[in-house]
């Protein structure tokens, strides 16, 4: 008999310099900040955002009590600036197996706020959602996505050859890495990773 995983309730999570709010109509105000991050020529090419409209592209990614989707705006604790998104979907939520993305603007990367933010919605999933399997894909050719998934304990399983369209209009190789609800807890990381 196959169990369905509860689902996403997304809540706040802190990160003492980093807040992970979830998406909402209390956080309309971070449209612009949303049309900056879909104008980033790296988001762009590697992970584009296709909703034109930022506003749509919030609510669209407030779960609305469904238990579909975890999407959290990432933000500077001290400034409450957006720094970027992080979110979760159910590829297969009856089998507890879900996926991860994020993206940062500019200004935020380079800093940890990628590892740090997907690491710790990755917990928060695994403690509060049933899901059992998290998978973070990524093209070969983005290489800080790359250093992501292993600092956060995401084990690198294969390449999946010619498997999505990037924002460049070709089918890049992906690598797929996953992570277990029973992995051991990666290495603490710092600001500076």
């Amino acid at each position: 008999m196959t169990l369905t995983a509860p689902g996403f309730a997304p809540v706040p999570l802190d990160l003492g310099d980093v807040l992970l709010l979830p998406w909402g109509a209390g956080l309309l105000r971070y449209a612009p900040g949303v049309a900056r991050i879909t104008a980033d020529e790296e988001v762009a090419l590697w992970n584009p955002i296709h909703e034109t409209d930022p506003e749509a592209w919030i609510l669209g990614h407030a779960d609305g009590g469904s238990g579909d989707v975890a999407g959290f705006a990432v933000l500077d604790a001290a400034t409450a600036a957006l720094l970027g998104t992080v979110g979760l979907y159910w590829p297969n939520r009856a089998d507890g197996q879900a996926a991860i993305g994020y993206r940062l603007l500019p200004e935020a990367r380079g800093r940890g706020v990628a590892t740090r933010g997907t690491a710790a919605a990755a917990r928060w999933a695994f403690a509060t959602a049933g899901v059992r399997r998290i998978e973070l894909c990524h093209a070969v050719g983005n290489t800080a996505s790359c250093r992501v998934a292993d600092r956060c304990g995401f084990p690198l399983e294969g390449t999946l050859r010619a498997s999505h369209r990037y924002g460049d209009g070709r089918h890049h190789d992906e690598h797929l890495h996953a992570r277990l609800a029973g992995d051991p807890e990666p290495v603490a990381f710092g600001a500076a990773r």
